[in-house]
């Protein structure tokens, strides 16, 4: 048994992983979150109060993190401002939170000598065309390209040096993108999920074409998990579940699972700055560390998705007047 530190717990990959770990090991679990509009107490309710505590408070302060990094076994950074058009609207939090935030935990975990596991993004590598057959890889060069991969990629680059320069234990993982249950109306899949559960119409961005590699948030809670078990120190693992689909496929998809005309969708502006793709190759983490995706049937773990938002509209009702309202003010 170990006492993990989640940081970011109560946002939607944090709170996915919290419940994975309290569900599949005897870990305990300590959450650091600020509850930022992203994050949501009641994604994290119900959980064993003799194995799960909770504490509101920012990665950036020195005196909250100390204490917490001191009593832990393990530190899982899964804290970050993550939402695209927010980076673009104002960078300020964004370098407070990726940067700030994770060097200060790095300072502590150096401190008290604790294991350290970052979680990062595969949107730090750019974006490839939609006709190249590459995928990204360990060794793909970064290229980011908004002020939130930007600095995630510097985040990344913290870590590394951490390890290098002071010997800290820590692992890295780069993700594709998370679907599933405790996700913010603002993303691509629960917006246009809620939409249709509200008898409106999805929104798709320009003409959909973008590709986003798919995986569901419980094949990337098992991910992490392993490498924090079993990862080598200082490396990097790439985490995917093969899941390519482009926005329209996602749309056409939901609105066929809902018995909804798959044409039955609305265009609107495309985002600024919009990649084209991302597409992730696991192949280290698979026959390195042995993981494999539960939910290899990108369309079954997508129906699961809808039956919990369907099953949970307490959850997301709160959030969705707000959420439409900002996307309306820029024509999306």
């Amino acid at each position: 048994m170990a006492e993990l530190l989640v940081t970011g717990g109560a946002g939607f990959i944090g709170s996915n992983f919290v419940h994975h770990v309290l569900a599949h090991t005897d870990h305990t679990v300590t959450v650091l979150d600020k509850l930022t509009y992203a994050g949501n107490r009641a994604s994290l309710d119900g959980l064993d109060p003799d194995r799960f505590r909770f504490v509101q408070g920012d990665i950036c302060d020195a005196d909250a993190v100390d204490p917490l990094v001191a009593a832990a076994d393990a530190v899982v950074h899964y804290a970050a401002e993550s939402h695209n058009d927010n980076s673009l609207n104002d960078p300020t939090p964004f370098l407070h939170t990726n940067l700030i935030g994770t060097f200060t935990l790095l300072e502590a975990v150096r401190r008290h000598r604790v294991r350290y596991h970052h979680i990062s993004t595969d949107e730090v590598y750019g974006d490839l065309e939609l006709d190249d057959p590459q995928r990204f890889t360990e060794a793909t060069p970064y290229n980011p390209s908004s002020p939130y991969s930007s600095t995630k990629a510097g985040s990344d680059l913290l870590v590394r040096a951490w390890v290098r320069s002071f010997g800290i234990e820590a692992t890295l993982s780069n993700c594709s993108n998370n679907y599933g249950p405790y996700q913010h109306v603002e993303k691509f899949i629960p917006r246009q999920v809620t939409n249709v559960l509200d008898g409106g119409r999805p929104k798709l961005y320009g003409q959909g074409l973008n590709v986003r590699d798919w995986i569901h948030a419980d094949d990337h809670s098992s991910a992490v998990l392993t490498i924090l078990e079993r990862g080598r120190i200082g490396e990097t693992y790439l985490i995917g579940a093969d899941g390519e689909r482009n926005n329209r496929q996602v749309i056409e998809t939901i609105l066929r699972l809902l018995g909804r005309p798959v044409d039955g969708y609305d265009h609107v502006n495309d985002r600024a700055g919009h990649d084209l793709r991302y597409a992730i190759d696991s192949t280290k983490l698979r026959t390195e560390l042995g993981w494999a995706p539960a939910f290899g049937d990108f369309e079954a773990g997508l129906a699961r998705t809808i039956d919990w938002y369907r099953d949970h509209e307490s959850w997301w009702r709160p959030q969705k007047q707000a959420t439409e309202a900002k996307y309306a003010a820029v024509g999306q």
